[in-house]
C-alpha cells in the first residue's frame, strides 16, 4: 500500500516538475477559480431569495404586518422607505392566505367594510364624513379600474356642506379624475359616456357638468351634450363642436410630437375661431352658350323690310305752341315734294343656359387657429439639450397644420409666413406638474443572477481554452520525445556498425558464401582444417 502511495506521489512530482512555469500558473489559477465558483454557488444556494409580499403600504400597516411575521418566526425585510415588506419566495403564497384570514393588510385605502368593523359610538360626525368620503373615492377608483383601457385611477370628490335650514338649497358636488390609460388606447364615445354616468350616479348631487376626467398625457375626455331642447342648447352645441375640433387637432399634434419627443415630454393646446354661420341660398343663373362671343343659340328669326319711292304731299300736323298769343298752336298742312322711304326690322330669339342652384353652406369653418406647444428637453434642467433645429422642425410641422386647417374662403388673402408663425408658440422648459403613478413591480431576475451566469460562462470558456492549450502542449512534447528517441536509435546503430566492422564483415561473407556456393565453402573449410 505504501509503495502505491509512493509511486503515485512520484508520478505527481514528476508531472509537476515536467510542467513549465506558465503552465503551473495557469493550473493554479484554474484551481483557485473553480474553488471560488464552488464557494459562490454554495453561498447563493444557501441564500434566501426575498420577494415583495405587499407594496404601497402605510408605515403603520407595515409595522403591523412585520409584527405578525416576527411572531411566526418568519424572516422579513422592509424596503422602499417602509412601504413594502419582503419575505422568502417559497412562503409568499401561504402568507398571503394566512394574513388575509386575519384581515391584513387594511391600509392603502379605506373601503366601506371599514364602517362595519370599526363603527362605534365614539366617532364624531367629522371623522365619519372624512372616512366616508375616502371610502367613496376608493370604491369609485376601483370601479373605474375595471373599465377596459384603464390601468389605474385617482379620484378626488368634493362634497358640499349641508345647510342648517331645511329649505336652504343644497349645492352640487364635483369630481376630478386622473386616469392612467394604456398607451395608444382610444376610448369610444360610449365608454366615455358610461364613465361619466358611472361617476355621476355613484355620488349624490353630482351632475355630469361638474365632472372633469383627464389622463396622464393631459388629454381631456369630455361628454357630448345631446340635449338640444334646453335654453342655450345652440350655444352649447356650437361650443361642443368647437372643443371637438380643437381636441382632434390637439390629439393629432400630441400623437405626432409624442412619438418624436416622448409621450410625457410634450403638452399641446389648441385654440380655434369657428364660423357657425349657415347660409341657405337659391341661385338662378343665366349664362350664354357661347361664352367667348357671349351669344346663345338662335331658335327663331323674323325679318321685315319696307321701301317707298314717289311724290306727293307730305303729312301735315300741328305746329308748336306760339307763346302767349298762340298757346295751343295751329294746324299746318303738308307741302308737296319727292322722297324715298325704307324700313328694316329683324327679330332673333336666342336660347341661353339657365342654371338653378340651391346652395347650403357648411356652418363649421375654421376662421383662425392657434397652436401652443410646450416641450421638455431631454435633460429637464438643461434647455440646451434640445437643439434649435428640432424646435424649427416642430414649428414647420405646426405651420403646415395651420395652413391646411384654416378655411380658404374666409381669408381674403393667402396667409404669409409671418402671419402663420404668429399663430404658433413653441416653449422649451422643464415640466414640474407631472402626474406620476407608482409602477407595479414586475418580476425580473436579480442582478446577482446575471453576474453569476456571466462568471460561470467566462469560467467555462477559460477552462476550455486551458484544456485545449494543455492538450496541444502535451502533443508537442510527445512529438519532441519521439523525434529524440528516433535520433538516439539511429546514432546507436551507426556506432555499433563502426565497432563491429571487421569481425561482422568476415562472418557475413562466410554466411553468404555458405548459402550461395556450398561446395567452395566446403573446400575452404577442408583447407583450413588441413592447415591446422
Amino acid at each position: 500500500m505504501n509503495e502505491k502511495i509512493i509511486a503515485l506521489k512520484n508520478k505527481i512530482t514528476d508531472f509537476w516538475a515536467g510542467r513549465s512555469k506558465s503552465q503551473k500558473m495557469m493550473m493554479i489559477g484554474a484551481a483557485v477559480l473553480v474553488l471560488m465558483l464552488i464557494a459562490f454557488a454554495s453561498f447563493l444556494a444557501s441564500r434566501t431569495t426575498m420577494v415583495p409580499l405587499y407594496s404601497n403600504l402605510s408605515p403603520s400597516e407595515t409595522g403591523t404586518i412585520k409584527e405578525s411575521l416576527d411572531g411566526r418566526n418568519i424572516q422579513s425585510e422592509i424596503a422602499e422607505g417602509g412601504t413594502s415588506i419582503l419575505v422568502p419566495e417559497e412562503s409568499v403564497d401561504s402568507l398571503k392566505v394566512e394574513l388575509a384570514a386575519e384581515g391584513l393588510p387594511k391600509s392603502g385605502s379605506i373601503d366601506y367594510s371599514f364602517f362595519g368593523q370599526n363603527a362605534g359610538i365614539g366617532m364624531t360626525d367629522n371623522e365619519f364624513n372624512v372616512l366616508k368620503l375616502d371610502a367613496m373615492q376608493t370604491e369609485l377608483a376601483d370601479l373605474i379600474k375595471g373599465i377596459e383601457g384603464v390601468e389605474d385611477a385617482n379620484v378626488m370628490i368634493t362634497l358640499p356642506e349641508k345647510g342648517v335650514f331645511v329649505n336652504q338649497a343644497s349645492e352640487d358636488a364635483s369630481a376630478s379624475i386622473v386616469l392612467n390609460t394604456k398607451p395608444g388606447y382610444q376610448f369610444e364615445e360610449g365608454q366615455i359616456k358610461a364613465l361619466y354616468h358611472l361617476v355621476s350616479k355613484s355620488v349624490p348631487n353630482l351632475p355630469t357638468d361638474n365632472i372633469v376626467i383627464m389622463n396622464q398625457f393631459f388629454e381631456y375626455f369630455d361628454l357630448k351634450n345631446e340635449n338640444n331642447l334646453q335654453p342655450g342648447a345652440a350655444f352649447a352645441a356650437q361650443h361642443e363642436i368647437k372643443k371637438e375640433i380643437e381636441r382632434d387637432i390637439q390629439r393629432q399634434v400630441q400623437n405626432m410630437l409624442g412619438t418624436l419627443m416622448g409621450r410625457d415630454k410634450v403638452v399641446v393646446s389648441v385654440t380655434a375661431d369657428m364660423d357657425f354661420t349657415q347660409e341657405n341660398r337659391e341661385e338662378n343663373l343665366v349664362t350664354p352658350v357661347d361664352e367667348e362671343n357671349m351669344e346663345g343659340i338662335a331658335i327663331s328669326a323674323q325679318r321685315i323690310t319696307e321701301t317707298f319711292t314717289g311724290s306727293g304731299a307730305a303729312a301735315g300736323g300741328p305746329t308748336a305752341a306760339g307763346g302767349a298769343d298762340d298757346p295751343v298752336g295751329t294746324y299746318q298742312e303738308g307741302m308737296n315734294g319727292n322722297g324715298d322711304y325704307e324700313k328694316l326690322e329683324e327679330t332673333i330669339n336666342n336660347e341661353v343656359n339657365r342654371i338653378k342652384k340651391e346652395v347650403v353652406e357648411s356652418p363649421y369653418k375654421i376662421r383662425d387657429l392657434g397652436i401652443q406647444v410646450m416641450v421638455e428637453p431631454p435633460t429637464p434642467n438643461d434647455p440646451a439639450t434640445l437643439p434649435q433645429e428640432r424646435v424649427d422642425d416642430i414649428t414647420r410641422v405646426l405651420s403646415t397644420i395651420v395652413r391646411t386647417s384654416i378655411d380658404k374662403d374666409t381669408a381674403e388673402e393667402e396667409l404669409t409666413d409671418e402671419e402663420v408663425e404668429s399663430k404658433i408658440a413653441v416653449s422649451v422648459q422643464p415640466f414640474n406638474g407631472k402626474v406620476e403613478f407608482k409602477d407595479e413591480q414586475q418580476p425580473f431576475l436579480p442582478l446577482w443572477a446575471y453576474i453569476v451566469g456571466g462568471v460561470l460562462l467566462l469560467s467555462i470558456v477559460v477552462l476550455v481554452i486551458l484544456f485545449i492549450r494543455a492538450r496541444r502542449t502535451k502533443e508537442e512534447e510527445e512529438d519532441e520525445e519521439f523525434v529524440l528517441e528516433e535520433q538516439t536509435e539511429l546514432e546507436i546503430e551507426d556506432l555499433s556498425k563502426e565497432q563491429e566492422t571487421e569481425g561482422l564483415l568476415k562472418r557475413k561473407q562466410l554466411e553468404k558464401l555458405a548459402k550461395e556456393k556450398p561446395e567452395e565453402f566446403a573446400k575452404l573449410l577442408r583447407s583450413w582444417i588441413a592447415e591446422d
